[in-house]
């Protein structure tokens, strides 16, 4: 950031540099244009983008090796492998404990070899940032009555990312009761993890998002009140202030622990989503970006002084958000997500400004 600083003070030099040097900045009497200008007005940011999907990994491998533990009868039968032909010795044996109400005990439970829980995507699952207005303000060196610096910036908002779609965890794993003497059993469930869209927002940030442009205005001062512009440059995107939404928070505490069980070789309770030992933080984070940005524009003059301002600016933005899930109590990540966010914004904006 400090780096950012020194460049935008750097840049800001640069004109007044230029204007002792070269006389091709100087302004010569006769040429009736001011050499700054400010405004102020309402900037509307209207997102583009469509939402990605969620890529997940996990600290489970594939295959990972966990001894069941107690686990209620009922919760195997739940979630038996449809698509496998079960084993029916193995699992008449659990449906009679089930049929009692019982429970598998850790005796008879065995290992489990976990599986689908590594990596995987979540199609139809994705973030998208909303609509969001605030004050902006623009400044502009003009080197001649025709070519301008401008730099825009404003009340950095907070902006309401909005969730799509539900997260769920593909998993599958094959048991051994009784060390595999009577046979195995297939298990496979996807599992709810959170439903993005449970809230209004599934996350807000503040968004600081100053641009830089070269322009051209085409018309002449005091000859043209109405004057059309066009500028190029680029955007620094930064986003800080992150928070997720509550229920999806306490939905992605709860995966955490269905991991850290798993880890702690007590797969019975990851499937019956128990509490485990761990204590869980979930973090969110936003990958800052510097993307080019393009506008059209007018100015309207009243005067020579005031005038008033209106443009339409794009910016082809994309950052990506991170979500992890992290025991406090051994500092293991347990949960890694990540998606894109397309925002690529339409900027609109009117206001009125002062030349001096």
């Amino acid at each position: 950031m400090k780096k950012m600083l020194a460049c935008m003070a750097g840049l800001a030099t640069l004109p007044m540099v230029a204007h002792a040097d070269s006389p091709y900045f100087s302004l010569q009497d006769g040429d009736g244009f001011k050499r700054f200008s400010v405004s102020v007005g309402a900037l509307h940011v209207m997102p583009q983008g469509k939402a990605q999907p969620v890529r997940v990994n996990t600290a489970i491998n594939e295959g990972y090796q966990s001894k069941v533990g107690d686990i209620q009868a009922e919760t195997v039968i739940d979630n038996l492998d449809p698509d496998r032909k079960p084993n029916r010795v193995v699992e008449g044996l659990v449906r009679l404990i089930g049929a009692f109400g019982g429970k598998v005990s850790s005796g008879l439970s065995g290992d489990s070899y976990v599986y689908g829980l590594s990596e995987w995507d979540n199609p139809g699952t994705g973030l998208e940032a909303d609509d969001v207005t605030t004050l902006g303000l623009l400044t502009n060196y003009y080197f001649t009555d025709n070519i301008s610096f401008e730099m825009k910036a404003g009340i950095p908002p907070k902006v309401d990312i909005k969730g799509k779609g539900t997260i769920y965890a593909p998993f599958a794993a094959v048991a051994t009761p009784l060390g595999g003497i009577a046979g195995n059993l297939n298990l496979a469930n996807d599992i709810k993890i959170t439903d993005l869209a449970q809230s209004s927002k599934a996350a807000e940030a503040r968004a600081w998002t100053p641009a830089f442009e070269l322009q051209y205005h085409f018309g002449k001062t005091g000859v043209n009140k109405f004057r059309p512009y066009v500028g190029v440059g680029f955007m620094y995107a930064y986003f800080n202030e992150l928070e997720i939404d509550q229920g999806i928070e306490s939905d992605l505490v709860a995966a955490g622990h269905m991991i850290q069980n798993i880890i702690n070789q007590n797969a019975g309770a990851s499937l019956e989503m128990k509490d485990s030992t761990g204590r869980m933080k979930v973090d969110l984070e936003a990958t800052d970006a510097f993307v080019p940005i393009a506008t059209v524009g007018f100015t309207y003059d009243f005067n020579d002084k005031w005038f008033a301002v209106g443009s339409v600016s794009y910016a082809h933005l994309q950052n990506e958000s991170k979500i992890t899930v992290i025991n406090e109590n051994t500092g293991q990540t347990l949960i890694n997500s990540k998606a894109d966010i397309e925002i690529n914004p339409i900027l609109a904006y009117a206001g009125f400004g002062m030349r001096f």
